[in-house]
């Protein structure tokens, strides 16, 4: 049996998705890594009330280990343990000493171990870093091994080569059939238009110009709002909101409304390439999705056949107000017939072994 890589991997959260958009994604990642006999220790600071609102136990395809966010004494013991992995992955929006771990995590490299930075948040971080020349951060970009991002394709690539990059690999957001499929509908969900997502200052506006423009203008259908933040916004009376909507409940969100809206935050919309953790979610329930347009989609799925593309909130509704039932059905379908043969995350741990340069054998060839 082949001998698989041990990753120490600094993040937000694995056990909770509360205020953590990036918990799905690095779920989906690094189970398949286990899957293919990799073993990683997930390191996540207790903060932001994440470990009250835990939606899932420590899992066992994966160690998870929390520190403390008030000082640095855990963090340090932490940093220490990891000295002994293959692979160090610093990401990105960690929320707690991330200046801190940036550069402490490169101070783990030699020729036994790959430093990463693995960014969930590209556009963000790109933007933060040619504004401010003196981020401290751009000086640190070609120390790492391998940059990874979560989405962006070329544009990222191309600005993060610029940065001093060795390498950069984008990792796509995909599916986990496992924890994504059909299920039966739940009437909490019922409805003919879902949207699910964080209230944060970079995709409101997008949210109201997409979702609340749709559902003043079909006042009679019933519109759902999943996700933080929204409770105090004023709201047309057909949506209903729904709150914190816990992850073992998409399955249920998704196969109960007629259609599943994603909206891209202002940053991935300019840049593209980033189809949202939900999309994947969406189409592993056989949901029918309607998105906001953005650059790229046709490489994920085929607009009009597996997902139908919007340019406005008007182009939502008009979506909206054509789709019947059996053409919602046929395009959730074609979507999640698309996604299981091309877009799981077996597919993307495949690739991050490409890029680290582990080989089936279990032999491991330092990619420089």
């Amino acid at each position: 049996m082949s001998k698989g890589l041990r990753i120490a991997f600094f993040g937000s959260s694995l056990v909770s998705a509360y205020w953590n958009g990036a918990a799905t994604y690095y779920r989906g990642i690094i189970r398949a890594l286990y899957d293919r006999g990799h073993r990683v220790t997930f390191y996540e600071p207790d903060a932001y009330e994440r470990q009250q609102h835990r939606d899932m136990p420590d899992p066992d395809w994966a160690r998870s280990v929390v520190y403390s966010a008030q000082g640095t004494e855990e963090l340090d013991r932490c940093l220490k343990e990891a000295a002994d992995s293959d692979v160090v992955v610093k990401a990105s929006g960690v929320g707690v000493f991330d200046a801190l771990l940036e550069e402490r995590v490169l101070e783990l490299q030699r020729p036994a171990t790959q430093v990463v930075f693995w960014d969930v948040d590209a556009p963000a971080t790109l933007e933060r870093v040619e504004k401010d020349r003196n981020d401290p951060f751009r000086a640190l970009i070609p120390r790492y091994d391998h940059i990874l991002t979560y989405g962006g394709g070329e544009p990222v690539v191309s600005a993060y080569k610029a940065l001093g990059a060795k390498e950069c690999v984008p990792i796509y957001n995909a599916l986990d059939p496992s924890t994504h499929h059909p299920v039966a509908a739940d009437p909490r969900f019922a409805g003919d238009l879902a949207f699910l997502g964080n209230r944060l200052p970079d995709r409101e506006a997008r949210v109201e110009a997409f979702f609340l423009k749709a559902a003043e203008l079909l006042p009679q259908s019933r519109f759902l709002l999943g996700g933080s933040g929204w409770g105090d916004r004023a709201l047309p009376e057909n949506v209903k909101y729904l709150g914190h909507v816990y992850t073992q409940d998409h399955n249920a969100l998704n196969c109960s409304a007629r259609a599943v809206l994603n909206i891209n935050r202002d940053s991935m919309a300019r840049f593209g390439f980033s189809p949202a953790t939900r999309v994947f979610e969406a189409a592993g329930a056989g949901a029918c999705i309607i998105t906001d347009a953005f650059k790229g989609v046709e490489l994920f799925l085929e607009p009009g056949q597996e997902i139908l593309v919007a340019h406005s909130g008007e182009e939502v509704a008009e979506h909206v107000r054509k789709l019947n039932e059996t053409e919602s059905r046929r395009i959730g379908q074609a979507a999640m017939k698309r996604v299981l043969s091309e877009h799981t995350y077996a597919h993307r741990a495949s690739k991050v072994e490409e890029v680290l340069g582990f080989q089936k054998s279990g032999t491991r060839e330092r990619v420089a």
